[in-house]
């Protein structure tokens, strides 16, 4: 009965047709999966297994431009990301999350929409064009300023908050930067320790086997760390629009408090 059950969630056929398939195949549940397919009463494979690469990602900020809404819509291909269905719910949905303002995602799957939920409006659009298709993950971002920007027709999605009013043009220029540069981190405070440790362990070893004096490696580590944080951290890396200045002499007494960047 186990194995019946697994291969109906696998195939969507039914009890009858898996017990004989299951027989066929003496209970090896992926010839059983073959045997169904073969007999056209599979529908290929279970759409849960499949990956969703692709997708888009949404944003949006409010009029006040102090808080802003991040979204990821995901599919099987991008021939299904760019369906106008599939473009309408991702947006309905982010407007949903910017007027009801859910605490998570699964807040955010609950919310009552066209007379069902979220999750059972995407279970049936899911059903309807015949890919999977999931909502992997969105966020909400409040500041004084919150700007937001679009990539690439919707493959990244920014938004960066600000602990200044006003500064919409420099918060937009900071998602821009955090677009193409891709930081992990904010400031090199953030850091994971173990991640630090590790790379200063990496730099030791090449230092030592280029045969440096190991009096002069600790301190030309640290230099090497230097320019690990200007590639990791936003306010270390340089300024995609000035490259003799880095992100954090650009910000002329405004803080960046966080960011959030999405890509598929």
């Amino acid at each position: 009965m186990e194995l019946i059950k697994q291969l109906r969630e696998m195939t969507g056929a039914g009890m009858v047709d898996c017990k004989k398939a299951l027989d066929e195949a003496a209970n090896d549940l992926n010839k059983a999966v073959e045997i169904l397919r073969k007999k056209g009463i599979s529908k290929a494979a279970k759409r849960t297994d499949r990956e969703t690469n692709e997708g888009v990602v949404k944003v949006a900020v409010n009029e006040a431009r102090n808080e802003g809404y991040i979204l990821e819509l995901d599919s099987e291909t991008d021939f299904v990301s760019r369906n106008e269905k599939f473009q309408h719910f991702a947006e309905a949905v982010l407007s949903l999350a910017q007027e009801k303002k859910p605490a998570d995602l699964a807040a955010l799957l609950a919310l009552p929409y066209d007379g069902a939920t979220v999750a059972d409006s995407l279970a049936t659009l899911s059903g309807t064009i015949g890919e999977k298709m999931e909502i992997k993950r969105f966020a909400i971002l409040s500041g004084q300023t919150v700007a937001a920007y679009s990539h690439l027709g919707g493959r990244i999605g920014v938004l960066v908050a600000l602990d200044t009013a006003g500064k919409a043009d420099l918060a937009g220029d900071i998602a821009m930067q955090v677009a193409a540069a891709n930081p992990k981190y904010l400031v090199p405070s953030e850091v994971d320790p173990a991640e630090m440790a590790k790379e200063k362990e990496i730099y030791k070893a090449q230092l030592l086997k280029e045969g440096k004096p190991e009096n002069m490696v600790d301190k030309i580590v640290e230099g090497k760390m230097g320019k690990y944080y200007s590639e990791v951290c936003l306010v270390e890396q340089e300024y995609i629009k000035d490259d003799k200045k880095k992100v954090k002499d650009i910000l002329g007494g405004a803080n960046i408090l966080r960011f959030v960047r999405y890509s598929l």
